[in-house]
């Protein structure tokens, strides 16, 4: 069925929106274009918007628990202090390659993933990231990394490899993964699933890239909400707001021939249920 209807949160024409992440300590959501190397703010109450440009694509912005953000950008993770400075904090350029969706987990670790700008199946990997910069490798045979995220209990993890039109499921412990096994699957037509949050009941938002819609899957994988919106490249979504009851969807006009006029936007669904908080970087 259908949900509520969308709201235009910030008007604007990214050509790749992304990574919408409420900022609890500064009660404001961060979202990015990944193509045009941005980094937005956005404080719902205020109206108060900002924006920082990157020197090259950037995949993920997030909180870090001491203030900043860190980043996943083309070259590596770095780290933004809250004076503006900035340092690597694990740098490995690969030609070709570049950051897309990342995700803090339960313990304040970076999951951050990677993907060939040519979308070549086995070219992006999924790699973990401590605060003292120790990076390991997760999975090294991704096409196009993207949805992560932790059920309630922090006991499952929920990872999107979009071209497998599936969303996939791990059990989740001392901050490895175990047993991958497909927790949903996206239909043919319904477009490719892109990025990911869990609400407080555990159930799993999904965006929809040429979908034009948010899906809700229950906890047992069984599809009971479609949230459709007007432009089909939705990206990613996230719960912030105050009370984190308002789900916040960020969206595309990369490759559009005619884009809708809110294609590249970030959208907001309001009371459309509740989220989670959300850890900041360890780092």
């Amino acid at each position: 069925m259908s949900g509520p209807a969308y709201e235009v949160a910030v008007r604007a024409e990214a050509m790749l929106g992304e990574g919408p992440t409420w900022d609890a300590a500064a009660g404001r959501l961060i979202w990015l274009d990944i193509l045009g190397c941005r980094v937005h703010t956005y404080d719902p109450v205020t109206g108060r918007r900002t924006v920082r440009a990157t020197e090259q694509h950037v995949g993920a912005a997030k909180p870090r628990a001491g203030g900043g953000l860190v980043l996943n950008l083309r070259d590596g993770v770095g780290l933004l202090d809250p004076d503006g400075a900035f340092r690597w904090l694990h740098h490995e350029p690969v030609p070709g390659r570049r950051a897309n969706d990342a995700a803090v987990a339960p313990d304040g670790a970076l999951w951050a993933g990677t993907m060939r700008y040519d979308e070549a199946p086995g070219g992006g990997t999924l790699s973990r990231f401590t605060g003292d910069g120790a990076a390991e490798g997760v999975l090294d045979d991704v096409a196009v990394s993207n949805g992560t995220g932790w059920s309630p209990d922090g006991r499952l993890m929920y990872y999107i490899d979009s071209p497998t039109r599936r969303v996939d499921v791990f059990s989740y412990a001392g901050g490895r993964v175990t047993d991958r096994r497909p927790f949903a699957g996206i239909e043919e037509g319904a477009g490719f699933p892109d990025g990911l949050t869990v609400d407080a009941d555990g159930c799993v938002w999904v965006a929809l890239w040429d979908g034009a819609a948010v899906r809700r899957y229950t906890p047992d994988g069984r599809l009971d909400r479609t949230i459709a919106l007007p432009t089909p490249r939705v990206t990613a979504c996230a719960f912030g707001g105050p009370d984190l009851t308002d789900l916040y969807v960020t969206t595309a006009r990369v490759g559009l021939a005619a884009p809708h006029p809110t294609a590249g936007s970030l959208l907001v669904v309001p009371d459309a249920g509740k989220g989670l908080p959300q850890p900041p970087f360890a780092g």
